[in-house]
């Protein structure tokens, strides 16, 4: 499919134009005033291929979204398509509760195949609800009801889910049976140091946590953690940092909860993100691209931990047979095709690329990710400096700054001037100051090409407007949505 602006013609019908603004005026008027998405991105997707999606309106976007990282493959792969026809075709039942099947039974042997070493060959799996915060809610009750114990550690800037534990367990809400920890980063590193000495410290105040009787936290039932912080901002978890939770855990008889909801399946530069470090979690919760673009959520865990009895934790829709055949298509396609290699290397081109735009637009703060896990924090180049940051490690941290106030505005018109070229974004973060890249894994040179050219249109318009003028060296004509660079 190839990206262009609008419909043949050069732009859309009158008809299209008025069934486009008809379903947002509707939608506006009858659904809650909690959607999210639908503010900021105001279209109205009728097709969708690999990383295109086409609006009623006509216009074609690349979609750097990919369903909050849902999209492994991209939008109605062919490999998912057939499976899930395949089921339809069969006359299998689709919906099965925890009874056994063979798409079933086909499903939980890719998704052993693929598990950390040190983990499939003594793994339980629960199938739960259809979401990944039902999978977070079933590994905290299970690591409550195998250790007797009721405190979680967490750690600040997470995202877990929207349901009571999960947002406990995020920084979004308190309870008294959770504690927050700090969570090692460079450019708003909480010790005013980042690098090796932030993490190591970082580490050594969780360490002090668990140990001292007067810390007011007592030995947790659990420890949950992303490899990569998400909606936190795209921050990556160091290597060393990430050894050390899992000794400190190991060592206390403390089970290790690793959330890759979002950071699985290929999407970091491994498979999962926690092979980074070479880490094994005693517990994983797993969604969003296990499903192939359905709706579907596991835990994994240690059999040693399976104490629940018969009905412990259930779901209705835990059964979901379509989901399942696309889970396994796409699991076996990611791992066949070497795509999170493949995630590794381009995603590295893609902040390289990103950190030379870096240097001629002081508004980014910094650019940080893993794989094809990217982020942008923009920030206030005229703000005061906060801490400086003093020790910048890994590939894909960006050159030292001092770190400047976030720019939530500045991160928000880029969004929308993003959306304008064709280009869609979402943005994260604690002041919702980061821009956000998850494109799925079949992004090909080509479109990452029109990507970052999109978005360095987008900093560059947000920035002069900014500034009333010209910007820095590299002033851009802004490219229309779907300009001929880049194929969907």
């Amino acid at each position: 499919m190839t990206v262009t602006d609008s419909a043949p013609g050069g732009c859309a019908s009158a008809g299209a134009r008025t069934a486009h603004e008809g379903i947002l005026r509707r939608q506006s008027a009858r659904e809650s005033a909690a959607r999210t998405y639908a503010r900021a991105l105001p279209i109205v997707p009728v097709r969708a291929r690999g990383l295109t999606i086409e609006g009623a309106d006509g216009r074609r976007y690349l979609d750097c979204l990919s369903g909050a990282g849902t999209l492994a493959l991209g939008h109605n792969h062919p490999v998912v398509l057939e499976a899930i026809r395949k089921v339809l075709d069969s006359g299998a039942p689709l919906h099965a509760l925890d009874l056994a099947t063979p798409v079933k039974d086909a499903f939980v042997t890719e998704l052993f195949r693929t598990l950390p070493a040190g983990l499939a060959d003594h793994a339980r799996v629960q199938f739960c609800g259809p979401a990944g915060t039902d999978a977070v809610e079933a590994a905290l009750k299970l690591v409550r009801a195998a250790t007797g114990r009721r405190t979680i550690v967490a750690f600040a800037g997470a995202y877990h889910g929207m349901t009571a534990g999960a947002l406990d367990a995020s920084g979004h809400a308190a309870d008294v049976r959770v504690a927050r920890l700090p969570y090692p980063q460079d450019y708003r590193c909480p010790f005013g140091v980042g690098g090796a000495r932030g993490a190591e410290l970082a580490a050594r105040w969780t360490e002090s946590v668990l140990d001292d009787p007067k810390s007011g936290v007592p030995l947790p039932a659990g420890m949950i953690l992303e490899p990569v912080q998400g909606e936190g901002g795209v921050i990556p978890a160091p290597d060393h940092w990430m050894r050390r939770m899992r000794q400190l855990t190991a060592e206390r008889s403390v089970p290790l909860i690793a959330d890759e909801i979002q950071t699985g399946v290929g999407r970091t530069g491994a498979f999962w993100a926690v092979e980074h470090s070479g880490v094994t979690p005693d517990v994983m919760v797993l969604s969003k691209a296990i499903g192939g673009s359905l709706p579907l959520a596991v835990v994994v865990y240690r059999d040693d931990l399976d104490v629940w009895g018969p009905g412990a934790h259930a779901g209705t829709f835990r059964g979901n047979q379509l989901a399942m055949a696309a889970g396994t298509a796409t699991l076996a396609h990611v791992r066949e095709n070497r795509l999170a290699e493949r995630a590794a290397a381009l995603g590295s081109h893609m902040l390289s690329q990103l950190q030379d735009l870096a240097r001629h637009f002081p508004c980014i703060g910094e650019v940080r990710g893993r794989g094809l896990m990217i982020g942008l924090e923009l920030v206030d180049p005229e703000g005061e400096p906060g801490t400086p940051d003093r020790g910048v490690t890994g590939p894909a941290a960006a050159r030292p700054r001092e770190p400047r106030p976030a720019a939530p505005e500045l991160a928000a018109a880029v969004r929308r001037e993003c959306l304008r070229r064709g280009l869609i974004v979402e943005l994260g973060g604690r002041h919702a100051s980061v821009v956000r890249l998850l494109p799925p894994l079949t992004i090909t040179d080509e479109q990452a090409a029109a990507v970052l050219g999109r978005l360095a249109d987008a900093v560059d318009a947000a920035a002069r407007g900014r500034t009333g003028g010209e910007h820095g060296p590299h002033r851009r004509q802004p490219r229309p949505a779907g300009a001929a660079e880049g194929a969907g």
